[in-house]
């Protein structure tokens, strides 16, 4: 901190005696009382500055960062949305175009969630699936009519069914622990800029304030201007100004090292690019996969649910819905096609880039009262310690050094600190720190502390079938008799002859469904 009087305030007075001096140490001086309290007007501007640099340096690259990662996590999904739409468009033609909203609503969904909504991951994927095997449903039994009820139904037992094979399983899997991960990372780079924001702004104390003015410009005073403070010295000056930022060292390098194991994930099995990217072939091979298992689907669902009613005979209603199904347009998906990578980069090269950082980041707040001893415009020459100012001379400074922390300031020399009266803006801070903390913690399980336990899902599991256990069969060996649209089923025999209609439609395929499949069996 340099002497940085203006011209216009007090100019240095003759030597002589001390006593009108209120801090500085009283006897041979070139200061007048108004000096002196401009002096500690100076110094406190000074440790505010040298405070801020600090901690801005280090909330610009958490600020960046997070702005990085925001921009890369939603130009993906963006690109994601896009290459599912050319996709289906060229794929399935006016069949996807007549359903497109149901897409539509997959992504709105997974966006709101990645900006901070209200959204269970684990239960919109369930409701995406059950919306598409009712829409599915339709197209591959076009001689039978279907009310909304008896879809339901149908719907009710897509776990069992598994029309979709285990594409809905593996998906949910990788999305839930994808998006978790993701969004509580960003999360944790937003929460680290706004921590250092709030703690960066210091008002120093009556006592600090005394002890800067001592420790910078009291020598100026004893005509020793180009002295610089004892190390020692501006150490207990600086852990007692900054008693209180001292202890968020603890919690915040809790927090770095829970960053840093959810970065981990990023750039492995919960890497959100390798997610997104070819989901448009997953979701389109679950669609094929129920094209071709239409006639087991159904049977078990006739059983499960009743024969519904068939559809009115004659007119080109009847012929209408298979004549626009799976269309004979499609044309292999080249990979090439994609849209450039999200925001000019990689999640590899972004997650390796802060993760650096965030090792940097570290114990950042215990060091903090060094690293501004040690500038430039504080530290002494080296092997000085006999020529510093160790605030009453030009001489070495024999007191011990007190730790970190608000607890370690009851023995400082330099500044007195109320240990008893800890800031609380500092204590809400570690509190959000210690949240953010827990939820990366989860993060890295998978889990998401505000979303219901998906555990049963790293097991195989699924989540039910999505209605009373008391009301509704374990499994589909069973007779039924069930009224629905007024058709009366009697045991497998009806619905096996029922179900065996739909093999006309379904035979019209084969060569599509072959040729589909061998060139989209990317399931990675």
């Amino acid at each position: 901190m340099r002497d940085q009087t203006h011209s216009s305030g007090p100019q240095r007075a003759q030597p002589a005696g001390g006593d009108h001096l209120k801090i500085c140490a009283r006897g041979y001086t070139c200061c007048s009382q108004a000096m002196e309290e401009k002096y500690r007007q100076q110094s406190k501007e000074d440790f505010r500055t040298a405070v801020g640099e600090h901690c801005n340096a280090l909330q610009n690259m958490f600020a960046s960062r997070y702005e990085k990662f925001d921009e890369f996590f939603k130009e993906l999904l963006e690109n994601a949305e896009k290459s599912l739409n050319d996709m289906f468009v060229r794929t399935y033609g006016r069949l996807y175009m007549q359903n497109s909203e149901l897409f539509k609503d997959l992504f709105v969904e997974l966006k709101r969630y990645y900006v901070g909504g209200n959204v269970n991951l684990e239960e919109m994927l369930n409701d995406f699936w059950a919306h598409l095997l009712e829409r599915m449903f339709r197209l591959v039994n076009p001689q039978h009519h279907f009310t909304d009820e008896y879809l339901e139904c149908v719907s009710k037992y897509t776990e069992q069914l598994k029309p979709f094979g285990d594409v809905p399983r593996k998906l949910k899997l990788q999305v839930t622990r994808a998006f978790v991960a993701a969004r509580t990372f960003a999360q944790g780079l937003a929460v680290a800029r706004d921590v250092i924001n709030k703690v960066s702004v210091v008002n120093p104390t009556p006592s600090c304030s005394h002890a800067l003015l001592k420790m910078t410009y009291c020598s100026h005073c004893r005509g020793l201007v180009t002295v610089k403070p004892c190390s020692n010295y501006c150490s207990n000056v600086m852990r007692g100004c900054l008693a209180n930022q001292g202890d968020l060292d603890s919690e915040w390098n809790n927090f770095i090292d829970a960053m840093l194991m959810v970065a981990e994930r990023l750039e492995g099995p919960f890497n959100i690019e390798s997610v997104m990217d070819p989901i448009d072939v997953k979701i389109s091979d679950a669609i094929m996969n129920m094209q071709e298992n239409s006639v087991q689907v159904s049977q078990k669902a006739f059983q499960g649910c009743g024969l519904p009613k068939a559809t009115p005979p004659a007119g080109r209603a009847s012929r209408s819905v298979p004549e626009s199904g799976f269309s004979a347009r499609f044309r292999p998906y080249n990979p090439e096609e994609r849209p450039t990578t999200a925001a000019g980069t990689s999640l590899d090269r972004l997650v390796t880039d802060v993760k650096e950082k965030l090792k940097q980041a570290k114990k950042f707040w215990s060091s903090l009262p060094s690293t501004i001893c040690n500038d430039e415009k504080m530290a002494p020459e080296p092997m000085s310690e006999d020529e510093c100012w160790n605030g009453n001379a030009k001489s070495r400074y024999l007191l011990a050094v007190t730790g970190n922390g608000l607890a370690n300031q009851g023995n400082n020399p330099e500044v007195e600190v109320d240990i008893t009266k800890p800031d609380m803006v500092i204590r809400r801070q570690i509190m959000s720190l210690q949240i953010m903390t827990s939820k990366m913690k989860n993060a890295y399980n998978g889990n998401d502390v505000d979303f219901i336990d998906i555990s049963d899902e790293s097991s195989g599991e699924g989540s039910g079938s999505g209605c009373e256990y008391q009301h509704c069969p374990s499994e589909f060996e069973f007779n039924v008799t069930e009224n629905v649209g007024k058709t009366v089923v009697h045991g497998k025999n009806a619905v096996e002859n029922s179900a065996t209609s739909a093999i006309c439609w379904s035979c019209a395929a084969p060569a599509l469904c072959l040729l589909f499949l061998a060139m989209q069996r990317q399931w990675r």
